[in-house]
């Protein structure tokens, strides 16, 4: 399984990468977790769009769905070419039955539901999905390739059932996108020291910091996360791969 990062931030996109938007891969499955601003144009750097097979959402919020709309066009137009010969398959929770209308787009993109505790087999990668704590529904994610797991947490606030979704995770995408000054102060996210703790409650094998602030200096988050976990801690940036 690979993991390449098309978008790290949250919120808006720095100049030249995306928000949050993750590339999955193995042999058999090209997926895509989260599609938030700039998402597709990241994506292209490493894989057509004809050869994309799904997308998977956390939740609505922009900053994670801003490139499905696009995606939709993008379907329609490389089937009407004869480029594509099948729609893309789209997976998200209808805690908001509005947003989740949305999603379909005639015969070039389909929508399916996704909940907590639900199982879902895509290709050779096997989804299990996880309670999270933000202001809307959102689901957080493990996701099994073989004995491999990458877990992603979503954008949540602390909740003991992340340490269910994430235990013995080979690697743990986790969301950081407060510095550890700001705990107790803003909901729905996680401190760099949060990150830690969860990494380290989980027996996550390594940490990845994503869904980055745009302000302060970034490495502090890794130091703040080297306060609770000791193993290996990467700032997730844009164009990074990670193989499990």
């Amino acid at each position: 399984m690979k993991l390449t990062i098309l978008g790290p931030w949250g919120a808006y996109p720095a100049a030249d990468s995306a928000s949050a938007s993750y590339l999955i891969q193995t042999q058999s499955v090209n997926m895509l977790l989260d599609c938030g601003s700039g998402a597709l144009a990241q994506l292209q750097r490493h894989l057509p769009l004809e050869e994309l097979d799904a997308v998977v959402l956390t939740h609505y919020h922009t900053d994670h769905i801003a490139d499905v709309y696009c995606l939709q066009h993008a379907a329609m137009i490389l089937m009407q070419l004869g480029r594509r010969t099948k729609p893309i398959e789209i997976y998200a929770h209808d805690a908001d039955p509005a947003a989740f209308a949305t999603l379909a787009y005639g015969e070039y993109m389909h929508s399916h539901v996704i909940a907590v505790g639900d199982t879902l087999t895509l290709g050779d990668l096997t989804w299990t999905f996880g309670h999270t704590t933000h202001p809307v529904p959102c689901l957080s994610m493990r996701i099994e390739h073989g004995e491999q797991a990458l877990v992603f947490t979503g954008d949540t606030a602390w909740n003991d059932d992340l340490v269910r979704v994430g235990r013995n995770a080979d690697l743990l995408l986790c969301e950081s996108n407060l510095y550890n000054e700001y705990f107790g102060k803003i909901g729905g996210h996680l401190t760099a020291g949060e990150a830690g703790r969860l990494a380290s409650q989980c027996g996550a094998k390594r940490l990845v910091l994503t869904h980055l602030p745009q302000y302060g200096d970034l490495a502090q988050l890794v130091r703040e996360a080297q306060e609770t976990y000791q193993g290996p801690i990467d700032l997730a940036r844009t164009g990074d791969q990670y193989r499990l």
